[in-house]
């Protein structure tokens, strides 16, 4: 997605490219910015501009986007998991029956690339976006368009990083409201939330953008004048 399209969507940062790999994408860097509290931090660090690959140990510090992510934590770190669980279950953050239904990766990744969509020298599994729900309409609009998504969309709350696994596990385009932790962590503002798009579609759905963008100007212009004509006549 180029700059022009980008700014007419709406969005204040880039696309992001995630890649689950088995080996380490050619040309780019591992993390070199030391330890981060969880890993929805590389996602800030992409869509600010940086392209870089991480290895497991690089998620450890969260116990849930591990899980997520199909990394055990080595034992000699301790049960974190559970230890996290029982505190979100205990402070009435979270329901253990929630915790089943949580999306996971099918298989560990030894190596787990970021990049803005635009600039990604590898093959993404999942393009992430942040998006205020007006232009998440729009973008979504363009992966039913795409062959994408369904016009009843998949919706996630917690834990925000669940996002990649649902998305890619389904082939489908995905919605997340994020949660308390990825805000925190990302400085993800309020008034916006998350679009996961399959990798594979994402082409599909950039070139399904332009028009849709037109179409919704066209309607746009019609439903004004249809207020105006019906609020005229008062």
């Amino acid at each position: 997605m180029n700059l022009a399209l980008q700014t007419q969507l709406g969005l204040t940062k880039a696309p992001v490219a995630i890649g689950f790999l088995d080996e380490p994408p050619v040309g780019i860097a591992p993390w070199n910015s030391g330890a981060v509290p969880a890993g929805c931090v590389f996602w800030r660090a992409a869509w600010e501009g940086r392209s870089f690959y991480t290895v497991p140990s690089d998620h450890f510090n969260c116990a849930v986007g591990a899980y997520t992510h199909a990394m055990p934590i080595p034992a000699d770190r301790g049960n974190v998991l559970m230890e996290t669980i029982g505190f979100m279950v205990g402070s009435g953050y979270l329901q253990m029956e929630e915790v089943p239904g949580i999306p996971v990766l099918p298989k560990t990744p030894a190596f787990v690339a970021y990049a803005p969509a635009e600039e990604a020298t590898f093959t993404p599994d999942v393009v992430l976006i942040a998006a205020t729900p007006g232009s998440a309409m729009l973008i979504y609009e363009a992966a039913v368009r795409a062959g994408a998504g369904n016009a009843l969309t998949q919706t996630l709350g917690r834990p925000g990083c669940a996002v990649l696994p649902l998305s890619t596990g389904t082939g489908l385009s995905a919605l997340s409201f994020g949660c308390k932790g990825n805000r925190t962590f990302t400085g993800l503002p309020e008034q916006e939330l998350y679009l996961a798009i399959p990798g594979a579609k994402w082409a599909a759905v950039v070139a399904a953008a332009t028009d849709i963008l037109a179409a919704n100007c066209t309607m746009g212009a019609h439903y004004q004048s249809h207020q105006d004509t019906i609020l005229g006549n008062q």
